[in-house]
């Protein structure tokens, strides 16, 4: 569990997302048998109206989630509204969405990405958005807690490792949390969860284990997330994007450090932290 008060715990069911496995570690003290979990990988494949979308690699849980995150992540719908049914078939291994509207037709032209399992969007990478106008400051203090409260929520890392962790903020404590072993499906099961939920996460901050891609910004830029925390590193093109998009972007945050990439008054400026 995080720590008291820095995370409200929604989770409604038990995600298994592991495997049990039957190894051997080697040490120079020697081999020994060990029996324990491993992260589970599985292909999903999202239909909508009857027609496939996608087919993303992902941890075998909260499916509902990420295809709702994913439709809306990539500007498919715009609100649960839209969606008329959801079902995960017995085995998991699709998601059949039925929209109100019969009129969907799925985009002709998908761009692989750089994310673990193979990530896909069907966003133009290239093309602008307006950027974003917010009036949210946080303290470097509060995202060293934020952080850590992650790392503590983070209860399939905890079982087997190997997988990634993103949540939902609103500066205070954690709102929501997701993991998946590909890290673009932790913001779409994020998305799919605030949809669910009735949270427009506009104004809100996101953290994530995951190195910040190009996919990664225009996925947070599509919620309107002023404020984009990593535990590792942001590419060149997410750097200049999050720029152009008024983005703040955080690097490397960690129980004593950041690095502030872009934007960096809406750290420096509030409390006692002095600008530059």
């Amino acid at each position: 569990m995080a720590e008291s008060g820095f995370y409200e715990d929604m989770t409604e069911e038990h995600c298994e997302g592991t495997t049990q496995a039957d190894y051997i570690t080697v040490t120079r003290r020697g081999a020994q048998p060990v029996s324990a979990e491993v992260i589970s990988e599985r292909l999903v494949s999202i239909f909508v109206n009857g027609q496939e979308l996608a087919t993303i690699m992902c941890s075998p849980c909260q499916q509902d989630m990420l295809a709702l995150g994913f439709l809306a992540n990539e500007g498919l719908i715009g609100s649960l509204d839209e969606v008329r049914a959801l079902h995960v078939c017995p085995s998991g291994a699709c998601v059949d969405v039925w929209l109100n509207r019969a009129d969907f037709s799925p985009p002709r032209r998908a761009i692989l990405t750089s994310g673990c399992g193979g990530g896909v969007t069907f966003d133009d990478l290239s093309g602008m958005f307006e950027p974003l106008q917010s009036e949210v400051r946080v303290s470097a203090d509060r995202l060293w807690a934020l952080m850590d409260a992650l790392g503590q929520a983070a209860e399939l890392y905890s079982r087997a490792r190997g997988v990634h962790s993103s949540a939902l903020s609103d500066g205070e404590r954690l709102l929501l949390v997701a993991e998946d072993v590909g890290r673009h499906n932790t913001l779409d099961k994020l998305r799919g969860l605030a949809l669910q939920r009735s949270l427009d996460p506009r104004d809100h901050i996101l953290l994530t284990t995951g190195r910040i891609s190009a996919e990664m910004i225009s996925k947070a830029r599509r919620m309107g997330v002023p404020v984009v925390c990593s535990r590792t590193s942001p590419t060149d093109l997410s750097v200049r994007l999050a720029h152009e998009w008024n983005i703040t972007l955080v690097g490397y945050l960690r129980r004593n450090s950041m690095n502030l990439y872009t934007h960096p008054v809406r750290i420096l400026n509030h409390g006692g932290d002095e600008g530059i």
